[in-house]
């Protein structure tokens, strides 16, 4: 029986493949289908520091979900990345990742205190003692270097083997073994256990059909598999601290992270891993229950949304952009918490740069031999606008108006650009287009609209699409094979 194929009896829960199960050897069940290890640890820094400590491994109830295939990482994508290496130190698990951490020491509140936040790594069980190495890209963004270093022996005592209180796993949309798919888990937070029950599921199926409704998730329908889990809370809502309300809820997710309004995220790093252990997952995304606009997405870690407003069906999109890819954000009119950089450098992400020039554009590929480099669009026009619903946006904010005002705001914007885009040169082409990643003038995005770039009806442009594409193959390898 192969690997691939144990993972389906497994999740099978079926008579005939637990008599397969009773009747295998313990040694091959082990190699067929290792744990799943968490690493906790906390992440402490601030003022020019950076330290690192371990809190516990845990051993997560379900099997490890992915395919020995996708074991090592071949993006290159990430802030941060983590290696498993057995005694021999050979890398037997790697992956890229971004952390809370990770962006709050970009911000000014970085620079005079210190701050802590939980982390978390997984990976397949080892078959023996194993270095956890956790490094950090290098500033020019070329290259890692090592920060910690951990060693953990699967026979040291202190492993925890407790499973933690048991949620109800709902199967959205399955369409085979997780090992074999990619496995997106929607996980409530805010939902009373009556609104689990029916606003929930109503809520997880219809992002369902917004994610696949949008390229490349639309044709690669069959590589993905989509969980459910919607832990009851007490009340209806999550936490919005700049209005006074502070709620409890299991995944703890809560408005105004880092100072801005509409930055949806939990900081409770072991409370929701705890309940999306009980699930096989390679991504979450947590669905707030909740009208007020935001959300938010960490690539490797999480994207969130809230589920009741007006735009939740694009925010939902554009943060998992960030979560799943490592997609930068390409506007650079918005308000936001980071810091400018001190030095312009390339960005690790794929789909913003600061080389615009054909020899240097990461993306030369997709662009045509005559197209102008860097591309005109009408970036005056935008940017003059734009500062003028800035302003009506913290007005409105201000004011604590109703959330029908700010969506009101939001189609007018909407409206207007997609009027300015539709009659410019170069509207659908690729090339390099001044203004991304938070900054007017150093970065460059590829097209001049993005689901990345605004919230216009608009599908990933074609290098973000690449992007995605690239993650999906990682994570679906048998797909990956059948298309080569």
């Amino acid at each position: 029986m192969s690997r691939s194929e144990m993972r389906r009896v497994l999740y099978s829960g079926c008579a005939a493949g637990l008599l397969i199960l009773a009747l295998l050897p313990v040694s091959l069940l082990a190699q067929e289908a290792p744990h799943t290890w968490r690493m906790d640890y906390d992440h402490t820094g601030g003022m020019g520091q950076e330290i690192f400590s371990l809190v516990e491994v845990v051993v997560e109830p379900l099997p490890w979900p992915g395919n020995p295939a996708s074991d090592i990482d071949t993006t290159g994508e990430g802030k941060y990345r983590f290696e498993v290496k057995n005694e021999a130190g050979k890398v037997v698990y790697s992956r890229g990742f971004n952390s809370i951490y990770g962006e709050w020491e970009t911000t000014a509140e970085a620079e005079k205190t210190h701050r802590t936040f939980g982390e978390s790594l997984r990976f397949p069980a080892p078959d023996g003692p194993v270095d956890v190495v956790v490094e950090k890209r290098n500033d020019d963004n070329v290259g890692f270097h090592e920060l910690w270093r951990t060693h953990v022996d699967p026979k040291d005592m202190f492993i925890d083997t407790a499973a933690p209180p048991k949620q109800e796993l709902i199967e959205i949309e399955r369409h085979g073994a997780p090992a074999d798919k990619v496995d997106v888990l929607l996980l409530g937070d805010g939902y009373t256990a009556e609104q689990c029950k029916t606003k929930f599921l109503h809520d997880a199926r219809h992002l369902r059909d917004v994610f696949f409704a949008h390229e490349p998730f639309k044709h690669r329908r069959d590589d993905f598999n989509i969980w459910g889990l919607c832990p009851p809370s007490p009340q209806s809502g999550v936490s919005r601290p700049s209005t006074g309300v502070h709620l409890w809820t299991p995944v703890h997710a809560t408005y105004d992270a880092f100072g801005s309004e509409r930055y949806l995220l939990t900081f409770d790093n072991r409370a929701w891993r705890a309940i999306a252990s009980w699930a096989p997952y390679e991504f979450v995304e947590i669905l707030a229950n909740n009208e007020t606009y935001g959300g938010g997405g960490i690539f490797n870690l999480y994207a969130t949304v809230a589920v009741d407003n007006d735009w939740a069906d694009y925010v939902f999109i554009h943060e998992f952009g960030h979560h799943f890819a490592g997609l930068a954000d390409e506007y650079f009119t918005s308000p936001v918490a980071y810091e400018p950089p001190e030095k312009v450098v390339e960005p690790w992400e794929p789909n913003v740069t600061a080389h615009p020039d054909r020899a240097h554009l990461k993306w030369a590929d997709l662009v045509d031999p005559d197209m102008p480099l860097p591309t005109p669009w009408p970036k005056e026009e935008f940017e003059e606008y734009s500062r003028g619903i800035q302003e009506r946006r913290q007005q409105i904010r201000a004011e604590r108006q109703p959330e029908s005002v700010m969506s009101a705001l939001f189609r007018e914007e909407r409206e207007h650009e997609e009027a300015m885009f539709s009659a410019a040169q170069y509207s659908d082409e690729v090339g390099a287009f001044q203004g991304a990643n938070y900054d007017s003038k150093a970065f460059y995005r590829p097209q001049m609209d993005c689901i990345m770039f605004t919230r216009d009806d608009v599908p990933f442009c074609a290098v973000c699409q690449r992007a995605l594409e690239r993650i999906i193959d990682l994570y679906a390898p048998h797909a990956r094979e059948s298309t080569r």
